[in-house]
């Protein structure tokens, strides 16, 4: 256990966050009108994550709170709005989730600009709870279930979906920023790399859709993105919420789970994805039904996973300065990649 939480640790370490042009944006008078904007004092928030976003928390009145600043460049503000208006009807059909709240002029976002650009600002109630963190996750059957409750329930609210307006309707899977911009990432002459991507995207682009099975999605479902509270799992960071079939959603959660088992661990690493999908599904169930010829498409969307992870590593990791753990990782992963094959069977 000692190993998986050494890898876990290796790989939050190793990727950077925003780009430095867009840190070099954020000044202390950009930062103290969007505080302003809700009502914030500037002397109370602290910076506690940089990695797509600038997170910080406040305190106001005794209760913490988030505060989000989005570059431009990263999401135009309809989208944010569509994030935003997802989580209220999960929040308001009864999903535990960190619940966004209106600025002073009682908007949901708020614009500040900087130079031809700007920022969104958001804030969001801060969910309280247990952090769970590698190795305390593996084989852990109640947050398996608990797991699969939530994704289960945010599903089956999926169905029935209807954004509040057409122009903030999130984005389907293929718009992905990784996918969207593997050319600048990965080298050229990693032409299996791309011969694979191609060919990944294919296969899933002939899917069918239904309401059954293809909806809005969180997307980024892992132990970084919720907590554990005495009424279950409270679930917040929507920023990557799509359109996508629900399987994804499972996918994301099973690959988050086992990536950290290393070839040398094969056998503990697909023991470890059937244990998680036992659980998992025993509290999906409680709240969905999917049909069995989708959980077979779990193979398809762990090799979509892997490569998405692949080529954010490209962008966000200093390739010369890789621990051990990370070069393994980056040559395994390569290597599934390039022969279209999943990093679990099931």
């Amino acid at each position: 256990m000692l190993e998986v939480q050494l890898a876990a640790s290796y790989f939050s370490k190793e990727m950077k966050g925003l780009k430095k042009e867009v840190k070099e944006l954020l000044s202390e008078h950009i930062l103290k009108e969007a505080a302003k904007r809700f009502g914030v004092d500037i002397l109370t928030v602290n910076l506690i994550g940089d990695f797509q976003n600038f997170i910080y928390e406040y305190k106001k009145q005794d209760k913490l709170y988030i505060l989000r600043l989005t570059h431009s460049s990263h999401r135009k503000e309809e989208m944010v709005r569509g994030e935003l208006d997802w989580i209220l009807y999960l929040v308001n059909n009864g999903v535990l989730a960190s619940k966004p709240i209106n600025s002073i002029q009682g908007r949901l976002t708020e614009r500040v600009y900087v130079k031809d650009s700007y920022f969104i600002v958001t804030s969001f109630e801060k969910a309280i709870g247990k952090k769970i963190g590698y190795p305390e996750c593996i084989s852990n059957d109640e947050l398996f279930e608990q797991c699969g409750i939530v994704t289960g329930k945010m599903h089956f609210l999926a169905k029935k979906y209807i954004p509040s307006v057409k122009e903030i309707q999130r984005p389907e899977w293929t718009d992905n920023y990784y996918l969207q911009n593997i050319k600048n990432f990965i080298p050229v002459d990693q032409y299996k790399v791309y011969e694979s991507y191609e060919a990944i995207v294919n296969k899933i682009n002939q899917l069918s859709k239904d309401s059954n099975s293809f909806g809005i999605i969180h997307g980024d479902i892992n132990v970084g993105n919720f907590i554990l509270s005495d009424e279950g799992i409270n679930i917040f960071d929507f920023d990557e919420c799509q359109y996508s079939w629900f399987v994804e959603d499972i996918a994301i959660q099973l690959f988050y789970i086992i990536y950290v088992f290393l070839d040398d661990s094969i056998d503990e690493r697909q023991a470890q994805a059937q244990h998680f999908m036992e659980s998992f599904m025993k509290g999906y169930s409680k709240e969905n039904s999917i049909d069995e010829y989708w959980l077979k498409q779990i193979p398809i969307f762990l090799q979509l996973r892997e490569l998405i992870v692949y080529i954010g590593i490209h962008r966000s990791v200093a390739l010369s300065n890789l621990s051990e753990w990370m070069k393994n990782y980056i040559l395994q992963s390569k290597s599934r990649i390039e022969q279209q094959i999943p990093i679990v069977m099931l």
